[in-house]
């Protein structure tokens, strides 16, 4: 899918300073339809520069919304269903997968006369956002912060909280409009300029590229040539990979309700840690495999003749292909297990309201560049690295979950407010202590 170029990440980041959340995910939609009406019509008039097109203004529109959703659904939830909220994005990406797996089918859409219906049925989902979305409310913290307009706030707290009491979220948010008095949205490359944001921003940086770096990609990729070695059969296979769709999936809903009872930090430390285990099983039954091809080829040389023969494509050790069925499908479901969901809210609990939009474009635009240079990079590495391509990216799975037990701070259950003071304190340890009080002498006798 084509990522979209700096210029509209900068014009997208300035909008979200100056506009709410939900306007920008309404006119995000105006690039779908547009690219399903490209699709649709390309091969009528014969020009593949409309394909080009159309799928520019998609990852164009994925790359906008995949961002904003996260922030908005953050800023509108109650902070005890904040990370459930959030999360369920992941769900709805996970369910697109799915979709485009099972619509791809070759008895459905992936027939080669149905491709342009295939490729236009990304309409249905934008017209859908396009009359849903007038319907929903603003978000209230945007609604005080930003407008300074505390009766807007109120309606939509009421619109999404019901008739409740709404006092003490009210109270809070009166505190964080307090905190963020005098100060202006960042820009992207301010982030990295503020001390006070430096935690924030390299948990950022180090989590949004160990996301696209822990080969979880590599394993959907590799996935339908260790199915047909597993002796699936290459009409089957395409049944095969809706399954690992559908464990990224299911995982995503197991997070999404654990993720308030667990917390952030358990489900990332637990998810690369799976992660790195299977992909270790993995890589020793790709050794075993090959080492199993060699074995059986110098028999056949000894048996028959010492002429050169052709390379055996069986191995002595068939149930390592089996294994290595069980570790993609294992990794794909430790994947949606935290990385998958938890990585996506960081730059709404992490950031204050004035920085949010900028860190939720910094964070898109890392993820989407990792994600390019890892399917740049991916022949090259599986050509120079053979049976060990997994290696590299176990590193980096042991590098995630050792950051996040070390320097991420658990935001469950907190305030964006009391998420932003402790930040803080992190940032200035020196500050946060302050000096030592000494409490005075205590005098035991009453004589003079």
């Amino acid at each position: 899918m084509p990522r979209p170029r700096r210029p509209l990440w900068s014009t997208a980041c300035r909008s979200l300073g100056h506009h709410a959340g939900k306007k920008s995910l309404l006119v995000n939609n105006i690039f779908v339809v547009l690219a399903a009406i490209l699709f649709g019509f390309s091969r009528k008039a014969g020009s593949f520069e409309m394909i080009m097109l159309g799928r520019l203004l998609v990852g164009v529109s994925a790359g906008v919304s995949m961002n904003i959703q996260p922030m908005y659904l953050g800023e509108s939830a109650p902070k005890e269903l904040r990370g459930a909220v959030a999360m369920s994005s992941a769900i709805f990406t996970a369910l697109g997968i799915v979709m485009g797996q099972v619509v791809g089918l070759r008895e459905l859409l992936g027939d080669p006369q149905a491709w342009p219906l295939l490729l236009a049925s990304c309409l249905v989902p934008g017209v859908l956002q396009l009359a849903s979305l007038p319907l929903v409310p603003e978000s209230p913290r945007y609604l005080l912060i930003d407008c300074g307009d505390t009766e807007a706030c109120l309606a939509a707290l009421r619109r999404l909280r019901g008739s409740g009491n709404l006092a003490r979220e009210l109270e809070e948010l009166e505190e964080e409009r307090a905190a963020c008095q005098g100060c202006r949205a960042r820009r992207p490359w301010e982030l990295f300029q503020h001390r006070a944001l430096r935690r924030q921003v390299t948990s950022l940086v180090v989590l949004g590229s160990a996301m696209e770096l822990c080969g979880n990609d590599l394993m959907y990729a590799y996935a339908s040539s260790v199915f047909q070695k597993a002796g699936v059969p290459e009409a089957k296979v395409q049944y095969a990979t809706i399954g690992t769709g559908s464990c990224e999936l299911l995982m995503a809903i197991v997070s999404c309700v654990a993720v308030e009872r667990m917390g952030r930090r358990v489900l990332l430390i637990g998810g690369y840690s799976l992660m790195a285990c299977w992909g270790s099983i993995f890589t020793v039954a790709l050794c075993l495999q090959v080492a199993g091809v060699d074995e059986g080829w110098r028999v056949q040389a000894r048996l028959t003749s010492t002429s050169p023969l052709p390379r055996p494509w069986q191995s002595l050790f068939p149930w390592t292909l089996y294994l290595a069925v069980a570790c993609i499908f294992a990794s794909i479901l430790s994947f949606g297990i935290g990385p998958a969901g938890v990585t996506g809210i960081l730059a709404t609990e992490l950031f204050d309201q004035m920085a949010r939009p900028a860190a939720c474009m910094v964070c898109g635009a890392l993820m989407w560049i990792m994600l390019f240079l890892v399917s740049l990079g991916f022949p090259f590495i599986m050509e120079a690295l053979s049976h060990f391509l997994y290696v590299p990216f176990l590193g980096v799975c042991v590098c995630g979950a050792i950051y996040t037990g070390l320097f991420l701070p658990e935001t469950k259950g907190k305030t964006l407010q009391e998420i932003s003071e402790e930040l803080h304190r992190l940032n200035f340890p020196r500050r946060a202590q302050g000096p030592t009080w000494r409490s005075p002498e205590v005098i035991q006798s009453t004589e003079l």
